[in-house]
């Protein structure tokens, strides 16, 4: 092997590290809101933020979730063929730190919500913010972590990189 090749053994290890501890975050949060609420039962934490357990079968601002149960399968497809593309990036692209861990965040992301998928037919949704009668739909730390992530991406396009 190159000597310049040997490194990049070593780099991508940290992103599917940060992945997995999106995951594991992501699952005991839920873990930890299913053990002590009740589904629809909600706890105010501030004026602006309560717990509120819910279960989402369809997608972001529960897009498809009265559909008639097709969707499930839909988005567990492609939430694998993301993850997979996802870890092709990471590897791909395991030197450029803010677009790995942008996308890392977001591998952490759908795997926690495609768990749930998987392994509950729904999303565990349950951090609930508002103002006055407007609530923001439910969501979790993976959804965050996917905002996170994507945010770091769009951050990292508008960066300037040397020309090879």
């Amino acid at each position: 092997m190159a000597p310049e090749n040997r490194g990049i053994l070593h780099s991508w290890p940290r992103w599917f590290a940060v992945s997995a501890l999106v995951v594991i975050l992501d699952q005991l949060t839920k873990y930890w809101v299913s053990h002590w609420l009740a589904a629809g039962e909600s706890v105010a934490i501030t004026p602006f933020f309560n717990l509120t357990l819910t279960y989402n079968t369809g997608a972001a601002f529960s897009f498809l979730s009265r559909a008639s149960g097709w969707q499930r399968g839909f988005f567990i497809a492609i939430a694998t063929s993301a993850s997979l593309l996802l870890v092709y990036l990471i590897i791909r692209y395991q030197r450029l730190n803010l677009f790995s861990l942008g996308l890392s965040l977001i591998l952490g992301g759908a795997l926690g919500n495609l768990w749930d998928r998987i392994f509950l037919g729904h999303v565990v949704d349950f951090l609930d913010f508002y103002f006055q009668s407007y609530h923001w739909p439910a969501f979790n730390a993976a959804d965050s972590a996917i905002t996170c992530g994507a945010a770091l991406l769009i951050w990292d396009s508008f960066r300037r990189r040397p020309a090879k």
